[in-house]
């Protein structure tokens, strides 16, 4: 008996036109990124476990896929590549007195049993701007999303935006220590507001702090929710959150990307390095983010560069199975031939296969097999998209088969 093969859980093969699919969408992407004057860098798969420590906020020591080098050193598959980029700034462009744009694609791996179903090696592409904290690095950063998401021809999504000193606002005004901190983001990264209301219960938080936290979780909406929380409180972290999140919005409205832009005052990342701007893109057909980012000023400066930072990823395998539901033909028009030829006429077959290419043309040569008929090679054609078939059968005859046409 002939021995399955499987891949293990949370990996997958990709292959034919979903392949392609998901190659021309990193394609597209890759282009809106160039044209914002972002350079290419690539990062090892694996690094040193402490890129990605506790102290760096990346992910937990549990996800990781860990394993050891022949001096014993504890090696992790990344679970992220925003770390790895802020190494490799922090060593090599110490000396840049201007800003660093750097887009990427890489797959990253994260062993996460509470998300069973979901993949644990996923593809990203994204981009980092280093160097620059001001509202304008952010709204560059979201504009470019947006641009992205809409040059792969996607139009049905929302960025919604939010500030990681709201959070950090909620935080201080209840007086929660680390421990009450991280199980109250918890609950609002899960969406839990009755389990945040019944947190605050158990913590004793006075009725005045517990109905202001619990009326900025609900606030999700356009920009005049800011507005309106930045009458409700007078925290300074949540206030200077408020203003930059409104700078934000006003420097967006020059791009037109209004309808793009909700606000989410309960926004919460994964990861913990994120320090003010954070946003996730949503569209139908999945429950899971196609984008996440945010701004971090304090992770380079762990590996010994004083500088801030601000940057997102896309999911390549959520936004190629989002757009999949949503019956969105991604238009990767690359013209496709067949040429079938008889033994004793390779020679004009490859000449024109070789001429064919130098247009850009797609072209497989198959030399015809005699038990196989003309039919089944046309059934091949048109099930790998190739519109025409030119059957070299004889020396004075080349003859062109349209595979589109009804048998």
């Amino acid at each position: 008996m002939k021995m399955l093969l499987h891949t293990p859980e949370g990996v997958r093969d990709i292959y034919n036109k979903e392949c392609e699919n998901k190659l021309y969408l990193q394609e597209q992407i890759h282009k809106v990124m160039k044209l914002y004057g972002y350079s290419d860098i690539q990062t090892p798969t694996f690094e040193f476990f402490d890129v990605f420590g506790k102290d760096k906020g990346s992910t937990q020591s549990k996800n990781m896929y860990k394993f050891f080098d022949r001096e014993g050193n504890t090696l992790v598959l990344r679970p992220d590549v925003t770390p790895s980029i802020a190494r490799a700034v922090s060593k090599y462009f110490t000396e840049k007195d201007m800003p660093i744009r750097f887009c990427y694609m890489g797959n990253t791996f994260v062993n996460n049993a509470e998300h069973q179903g979901k993949l644990k090696e996923v593809t990203q592409t994204g981009a980092e701007l280093i160097g620059d904290n001001r509202s304008d690095a952010d709204v560059e950063a979201i504009a470019l999303v947006i641009n992205a998401l809409l040059e792969c021809g996607l139009t049905e999504f929302q960025i919604e935006i939010g500030h990681a000193g709201v959070i950090s606002g909620m935080i201080q005004v209840a007086d929660f220590d680390d421990e009450e901190a991280d199980e109250f983001k918890e609950l609002l990264d899960n969406k839990n507001f009755f389990g945040v209301e019944a947190f605050l219960n158990d913590k004793d938080v006075n009725a005045e702090t517990k109905k202001l936290i619990l009326k900025l979780c609900s606030y999700c909406g356009s920009i005049d929710i800011i507005k309106e929380a930045k009458e409700m409180t007078d925290n300074p972290l949540m206030l200077k959150a408020f203003e930059r999140l409104e700078k934000v919005y006003d420097m967006l409205t020059i791009y037109g990307y209004e309808k793009y832009i909700s606000f989410d005052l309960s926004n919460v990342s994964n990861h913990e390095y994120y320090t003010g701007i954070t946003f996730k893109g949503y569209t139908y057909g999945t429950g899971d983010a196609v984008v996440t980012g945010g701004r971090y000023d304090n992770l380079l400066k762990l590996f010994g560069l004083d500088t801030q930072a601000m940057g997102f990823a896309i999911n390549l395998d959520q936004l190629l199975i989002a757009m999949t539901r949503q019956n969105i033909i991604i238009e990767n028009n690359h013209e496709k031939v067949l040429i079938l030829y008889e033994e004793e006429y390779k020679k004009p077959a490859i000449e024109k296969a070789n001429e064919l290419r130098k247009k850009d043309i797609e072209v497989t040569t198959i030399r015809r097999y005699p038990a196989r008929s003309i039919e089944e090679y046309k059934y091949f054609a048109k099930s790998n998209e190739m519109k025409q078939i030119i059957y070299f059968d004889k020396a004075d005859n080349i003859e062109e088969i349209n595979t589109q046409e009804n048998n």
